[in-house]
C-alpha cells in the first residue's frame, strides 16, 4: 500500500505513536509523518505509507498553518503548559500592546529551538540532553513567518492564526511574545490547520474505532502517490522509458525530447509518471527545457532523485 493518509492527530500521544496505529490498522512495513506534531498538539498529521515514504523530504518542506493559544503571565520550562511552572504573574497589558507584540512576528528570523525538542544534536535529540541535565543548545534557523492575526483576546489567553515555513516552533513564538510585553507567556493549545496541500478538512480521526473500522476509512481516505506533489510539472513517460528508469538509468535530452515537456528551467524538480496514473521518479532538470534537443545524446538532461515502485492504482473516495 503506497500513499499518504491525513490524520487528525488528538491531544495526547506523539506523532510517533499516530504513525505507529496507522502503520498496524493497514499491515504496512513503512511508514513516517512529515513534520512532528508535540503531544499537546491537535490537527493535520500526513502519514507517508509504503513507497511515499521516499517523498518525506519533499511534503516536509512545506509551509504549515496553524491555530494558537497563548497563555499570558506564566512561563514555563518547555514553552507550553505541560511544563514545569518557572514564574506566574497577572499580565498588566493592553490590547494595543498584544496586538503589536503578536504583529511584531511577521518577517524572517533566526529562531533556536526549544531545549524540549526532537531536533538532533551530536546524534541525539534535544530533549534527550535536557532530561540528562546537559545543557546543550541547537544552533539557530532561519524560519519565516508569512502571515499572523488574531482571532481573539480574552485575558490571559489570545488566540491567533500563522501561516510559517517549516522548523517553526510555536511555542517559542509564544514565549517571544510574552517576553516582549514583560509577563512571560507559553503555548496552552495548538492545532495545526494545513500542512502543504494538506488541510484540516480531509484530515481523519481514527478514536474509538475497531481495528477493522480504521482499516476501512484509512483505505478509504489513501491519496496515491501519482497525486502527490500536486504543484511539480509532469512528464507522462512510456513503458520502455519507466523499466530503464527503475533500472538506474538518468535521461538524456534526445530521450525527452520525444515527450511533452513543459516550460521548465534547470534546478526545477518534476514528476515522471505512466499513463497519467503511476508515479515513476521525481527528478531534477539539469537543463531548460528549451534547451533539450541540443543538449543531445549521451549528456545528462536531468537528475533522478527518487525512483518508484508504484505498482498498484489506488482509487481516492
Amino acid at each position: 500500500m503506497n500513499g499518504v493518509v491525513v490524520i487528525d492527530k488528538p491531544s495526547g500521544p506523539t506523532s510517533r505513536d499516530v504513525v505507529e496505529e496507522v502503520r498496524l490498522a493497514l499491515g504496512v512495513r513503512k511508514a513516517g509523518h512529515t513534520g512532528t506534531l508535540d503531544p499537546l498538539a491537535t490537527g493535520v498529521l500526513p502519514v507517508c505509507l509504503g513507497e511515499a515514504t521516499k517523498l518525506v523530504q519533499f511534503l516536509a518542506l512545506d509551509n504549515k498553518e496553524y491555530l494558537a493559544t497563548l497563555l499570558l503571565g506564566v512561563r514555563t520550562d518547555t514553552l507550553d503548559t505541560e511544563g514545569i511552572v518557572l514564574t506566574q504573574e497577572e499580565p498588566c497589558v493592553t490590547r494595543e500592546q498584544v496586538e503589536a507584540a503578536v504583529n511584531g512576528l511577521k518577517g524572517k528570523r533566526l529562531q533556536i529551538p526549544p531545549r524540549y525538542s526532537a531536533v538532533k544534536v551530536r546524534g541525539r535529540a534535544l530533549y534527550e540532553w535536557t532530561r540528562r541535565g546537559i545543557d546543550v543548545e541547537a544552533s539557530a534557523r532561519e524560519v519565516e513567518i508569512y502571515d499572523i492575526r488574531i482571532e481573539e483576546i480574552r485575558l490571559p489567553e489570545v488566540i491567533f492564526a500563522v501561516s510559517c515555513s517549516k522548523g517553526v516552533y510555536i511555542r517559542s513564538l509564544c514565549a517571544e511574545v510574552g517576553e516582549t510585553l514583560g509577563c512571560g507567556g507559553c503555548l496552552s493549545a495548538l492545532r495545526r490547520t494545513r500542512s502543504g496541500n494538506f488541510r484540516e478538512e480531509e484530515a481523519v480521526g481514527l478514536a474509538g474505532l475497531t481495528g477493522e473500522e480504521k482499516r476501512e476509512r484509512l483505505s478509504a481516505h489513501l491519496v496515491p502517490l501519482v497525486e502527490l506533489l500536486p504543484g511539480l510539472a509532469v512528464i507522462d513517460a512510456d513503458p520502455p522509458l519507466v523499466e530503464r528508469l527503475r533500472n538506474g538509468y538518468q535521461p538524456d535530452g534526445e530521450v525527452l525530447t520525444r515527450y511533452h515537456i513543459p516550460f521548465l528551467v534547470a534546478g526545477d524538480v518534476i514528476k515522471i509518471t505512466t499513463h497519467g496514473e503511476h508515479l515513476v521518479a521525481v527528478a531534477r532538470m539539469l537543463c531548460a527545457s528549451d534547451e533539450l534537443a541540443s543538449w543531445g545524446e549521451k549528456r545528462q538532461a536531468v537528475k533522478i532523485l527518487r525512483v518508484f515502485n508504484d505498482g498498484t492504482r489506488c482509487q481516492r473516495p
